[in-house]
C-alpha cells in the first residue's frame, strides 16, 4: 500500500493582507454580524431564535443521565439505605468519601454508617460511587450549586446528604432502565480478519 505524498510549501511568501490577518477579521466580524442581526429580527418579531433561560427565576431541566452532587437515599424512617459497604469509598477516584461504620441493633439493622462524609472540594461527580454502591443507596442528584467561603464548609456530613427517596424517583428510574437496557451486539468479524 502507499502512502500519499503531501509537499510542505515552506517558502510561501504572504501577502499584505494576509500578514495583517485583514482576512480573518473581517471572515469573524462577518459572522458575529449574521448572528446578531438574526437574533434581533427574531427578538423583535416576538419569536426568538437564542435560547436563554434567566437564570435565578427559571431553571432549566437536565436530562435523567444528568450527575450533580451525590447524596445518601434516606428511607421513610428516616434512617440511610446505605449498609457501610465502603464499595463507594473504595470506587472513588478522588478519595472524597469517607465512611465509619457500625451496628443498629435495635431496628434491625445489623451495620450502617454511623458517620458518611463527602468532601465536595474534592468530588468531580464522576459517578463511580452509584454505581459501585449495590443497595442504591448513593445516587447523583440534580443539585449543581454548590459554594462555600473555605473548604471546611464542602464537607457534607450524612445528616446534610440525606435525601428522601421520593425526591429521587426519577434518577433511580434512569438507572434501574440502565440494568434492563440490552447492549447491541458487535457485528461478527469475517475469518482472517
Amino acid at each position: 500500500m502507499t502512502a500519499r505524498v503531501v509537499t510542505v510549501r515552506r517558502k510561501e511568501q504572504l501577502g499584505w493582507a494576509q500578514r495583517t490577518y485583514l482576512p480573518a477579521i473581517l471572515k469573524g466580524l462577518a459572522t458575529t454580524s449574521r448572528v446578531f442581526f438574526r437574533n434581533l429580527g427574531g427578538w423583535l418579531s416576538g419569536k426568538p431564535t437564542a435560547f436563554v433561560v434567566q437564570y435565578p427565576e427559571e431553571r432549566v431541566d437536565h436530562p435523567d443521565a444528568f450527575r450533580g452532587m451525590p447524596v445518601l437515599v434516606q428511607l421513610e424512617n428516616g434512617l440511610p439505605k446505605c449498609v457501610a459497604c465502603g464499595l463507594c469509598e473504595f470506587a472513588c477516584p478522588t478519595d472524597c468519601i469517607s465512611i465509619v461504620p457500625g451496628e443498629l441493633p435495635e431496628h434491625g439493622i445489623e451495620r450502617w454508617p454511623t458517620a458518611f462524609d463527602i468532601d465536595m472540594s474534592r468530588c468531580m461527580f464522576c459517578g463511580l460511587c452509584e454505581e459501585a454502591c449495590p443497595e442504591e443507596a448513593i445516587v447523583m442528584s440534580r443539585q449543581v450549586e454548590l459554594a462555600g467561603f473555605d473548604r471546611a464548609s464542602m464537607l457534607y456530613e450524612k445528616a446534610d446528604l440525606l435525601v428522601p427517596e421520593n425526591l429521587l424517583e426519577r434518577r433511580l428510574g434512569f438507572l434501574r432502565s440502565e440494568y434492563d437496557r440490552k447492549h447491541a451486539k458487535l457485528p461478527a468479524r469475517a475469518p482472517g480478519a
